[in-house]
C-alpha cells in the first residue's frame, strides 16, 4: 500500500495528514500510524491526522498519538489541517469542522497564520498549588521559576505516570511568567511521551491559568521552544467560565510525499 501524505509544522509541533476525503486510508491500522511517526523507521512526527469529508462540516479532523492510539483534540494539528484543508482546495472565509471534542472555527489570516476557535472551559481544578483543566484534552498546569532548567521529560514523566493519572493520562505543562502579558511553556505530551516543541492545547491551558484579569478579556503571548503563539478569551464574571477562546500562530507546510508499507 503506497500513501501520499503532506507533513505540516505549528511552532514544531509536526503531524503527518493525509486526505481522506474518499476514504481511501479507512482501514488504515494504528500500527501503520505509529511506524509512519517514528522519526528513525518512518517520516517522523508527534501524531497523525486525517482529512475526512463531512455533510455538515467543511471537514472532519480525526487525529490519532504517535504511539499509534487514536487522541484527543489537538490545538496545532487543528491549525495544521486547516491550513492543508486550505491547500486541498477547500478555500472559506472561516472554517467549520468537527473533532473528538465537538465543532470548531478557524480562520487563515492574511499573514498566513491560523486562528482556530477552542473549546469553552469551565472552572480549574486545583491540584495543590498546581491546576488541571480539560481544553480539548487534559492538562496540568504548573509555574516554575526557570523553565529552561526543568527537566521536562523526567518531571512531566512522574506527574503523567502518578497514581492520579496514569491510567487516562494527563499532558504535564510547565510554565514560567515572563512579563504581565507573556509567558513560557514547556509540554509533555501524553500518547508522545516525551517533550514536544509546542502543544495547542497545552499552551491554551497555560494561558488561561495565567489570566492576569478576574473578568472580561484577555491576551496571553505565548513562547514555546518551537515558536510564539497567542491565546484570546473572555472569562465570565464569577471567574468559573472561559470562552471565545482563540488560538493563534503559524501552520506550515513541511514537505509532500510518499511512502508504501512492505
Amino acid at each position: 500500500m503506497t500513501i501520499q501524505f503532506s507533513k505540516y509544522q505549528g511552532t514544531g509541533n509536526d503531524f503527518v495528514i493525509l486526505d481522506n476525503r474518499n476514504g481511501t486510508y479507512n482501514t488504515i491500522t494504528n500500527g501503520q500510524v505509529k511506524w509512519m511517526c517514528d522519526r528513525k523507521f518512518g517520516i517522523g512526527a508527534d501524531g497523525l491526522m486525517l482529512l475526512n469529508k463531512h455533510d455538515k462540516y467543511d471537514f472532519e479532523m480525526v487525529y490519532y498519538n504517535a504511539d499509534g492510539n487514536e487522541g484527543s483534540m489537538c490545538g496545532n494539528g487543528g491549525r495544521c489541517l486547516v491550513k492543508f484543508a486550505y491547500h486541498s482546495g477547500i478555500v472559506e472565509q472561516q472554517y467549520r469542522f468537527i473533532a473528538t471534542d465537538g465543532e470548531h472555527e478557524a480562520e487563515i489570516n492574511i499573514n498566513g497564520t491560523v486562528k482556530l476557535k477552542m473549546k469553552d472551559v469551565g472552572q480549574i481544578q486545583s491540584n495543590d498549588e498546581d491546576s488541571v483543566l480539560n481544553t480539548g484534552s487534559p492538562h496540568y498546569v504548573t509555574f516554575v521559576p526557570d523553565v529552561k532548567k526543568v527537566n521536562v521529560v523526567e518531571e512531566g514523566r512522574r506527574i503523567r505516570y502518578s497514581k492520579q493519572f496514569a491510567r487516562e493520562g494527563i499532558n504535564v505543562n510547565f510554565v514560567e511568567n515572563i512579563d504581565d502579558d507573556t509567558i513560557f511553556v514547556r509540554t509533555y505530551e501524553r500518547g508522545v511521551e516525551n517533550e514536544t516543541l509546542s502543544c495547542g492545547t497545552g499552551v491554551t491551558a497555560a494561558a488561561l491559568v495565567a489570566a492576569h484579569n478576574s473578568n472580561g478579556f484577555n491576551g496571553v503571548n505565548v513562547q514555546t521552544p518551537g515558536g510564539n503563539l497567542s491565546v484570546e478569551f473572555i472569562i465570565s464574571e464569577d471567574g468559573e467560565k472561559f470562552s471565545d477562546i482563540w488560538l493563534s500562530g503559524p501552520a506550515e507546510l513541511v514537505y509532500k510525499g510518499e511512502i508504501t508499507f512492505n
